[in-house]
């Protein structure tokens, strides 16, 4: 699908970068909203916007296409708040790293036939219209989530044709609750391990202590926001908790291996996570499908 007429509520990095792009692949018109008017003062300035509104409700008046680039619990608000000021025949879809409680909502608000639920792989931990690029999701994967209706499957292809004719990306199809499972492991874990790392730092260092760069690198994601993460990880909770008890399991045998001094044991466990970094390295996929036709590449596309 390439529509006309674009409305993105919510402007910051994959916001802004998204409008931004669409601009630049000649959407005519694309209309955005922020709570903060200044982001969207500066995505008009930059090029990225045709129009701003002060409200997301008059900003998806006229569009074909909307997307609500917004944290999750705000994204479920607006789900309700839009819905009766869609253009006839407007898709809709989002951005949120977790999927099955806005795909719930959607279908609670009646938009089954009208949304599919988008996660684009090109996430920072920088936040606002400062973290915006005109490039950041050219070639990223991006996850599709139906609704699970026959007329959601139409609104699932028309926003996976948006997000591969308009911003060059690869958009693959699968299942909001595998989504989720997956996500929890393969983002929301790293996540949850640098911000507990970085905690723990915080607890039992002292000021004024020089960090080198391992420190810096494995607490990178630490930076994140606070707000977005907390709804992130309550709203995928069970998943996440799954995740941290397969990480507590892992350090409870790396603490047992240095408590009965098993360098073999140790060694199994730095080898093998050796072994992992360098896979991830040699396919510069931070995120790809995993297994079963829930995550296959759609037939839809």
């Amino acid at each position: 699908m390439r529509p006309d007429s674009l409305a993105v509520i919510g402007l910051g990095a994959i916001g802004g970068s998204l409008a931004w792009q669409a601009r630049l692949a000649g959407i005519e018109v694309v209309t955005g909203y922020s709570s903060q008017r200044s982001e969207g003062v500066l995505a008009a300035k930059a090029g990225a916007l045709t129009h701003i509104e002060d409200s997301p409700e008059r900003a998806v008046r006229q569009a074909q296409f909307v997307v609500l680039a917004t944290p999750p619990a705000a994204t479920l608000e607006l789900l309700e708040r839009i819905r009766p000021h869609l253009a006839p025949g407007a898709f809709v879809s989002d951005v949120c790293s977790v999927k099955r409680a806005v795909i719930e909502r959607a279908r609670e608000t009646g938009l089954s036939a009208q949304f599919a639920g988008a996660h684009p792989l090109a996430g920072t931990h920088e936040s606002g219209w400062a973290a915006a690029r005109p490039d950041r999701l050219k070639g990223a994967v991006v996850y599709v989530c139906p609704t699970g209706t026959a007329e959601g499957d139409i609104a699932a292809r028309a926003v996976m044709g948006f997000w591969r004719e308009v911003l060059g990306a690869e958009p693959v199809l699968i299942d909001a609750e595998a989504h989720d499972r997956q996500l929890a492991w393969t983002s929301h874990l790293p996540q949850a391990v640098a911000s507990a790392l970085s905690s723990a730092l915080a607890r039992h260092t002292s000021t004024g202590v020089s960090f080198g760069s391992g420190a810096r690198d494995t607490t990178r994601l630490a930076g994140s926001s606070p707000e977005m993460w907390s709804e992130i990880f309550l709203q995928n909770s069970r998943p996440v908790q799954e995740a941290l008890k397969g990480m507590e399991f892992v350090l409870a045998e790396l603490r047992r291996c240095l408590a009965e001094n098993d360098e073999a044991g140790l060694r199994t466990i730095l080898s093998e996570a050796k072994a992992f970094r360098g896979l991830l390295d040699r396919s510069g996929n931070t995120d790809s499908p995993r297994g079963g036709s829930s995550s296959s590449r759609s037939p839809l596309g």
